[in-house]
């Protein structure tokens, strides 16, 4: 893993998971990691509930736009967390992969999207405890 860690976040349409664990982790880690997101399928556009339960907790994600996945994105990556991509995500050895199994918050209710931004915001936290030291974010 390079010094500053890069993770990358995939969902379907890089419209609401993948988009919120991109905010979180961006946010959480204050620069120390680089982070990234992507689509197999991109969407047009993020879901509204998304970007309004992110504002819920400060994080402005409302200039993001869905991203497509290439094989690049996932080369550069130290780690690539999956969020229902299925087969679409390229495989490459050597690099960690985690697979995160959320409800999608596309149709939802605020209520259950905060619901999945919570436990994004749970795992994100774990996460950034196992890339960085102690003294870091």
């Amino acid at each position: 893993m390079s010094s500053v860690p890069e993770v990358l976040f995939v969902c379907i349409h890089n419209a609401g998971r993948s988009q919120m664990a991109a905010g979180l982790l961006a946010e959480h880690a204050g620069g120390a990691v680089r982070v990234r997101s992507a689509g197999s399928e991109p969407a047009d556009h993020l879901n509204p509930a998304v970007v309004a339960a992110m504002q819920e907790v400060g994080i402005d994600i409302s200039k993001e736009f869905p991203k497509p996945l290439t094989d690049d994105a996932v080369q550069q990556a130290d780690v690539v967390i999956t969020m229902g991509c299925g087969d679409a995500c390229p495989f490459y050895p050597g690099k960690r992969y985690l697979d995160w199994d959320l409800e999608d918050p596309a149709g939802k209710p605020i209520e259950v999207v905060r619901r999945i931004r919570d436990e994004i915001d749970r795992r994100v936290h774990a996460l950034i405890s196992e890339l960085l030291p102690p003294d870091e974010p």
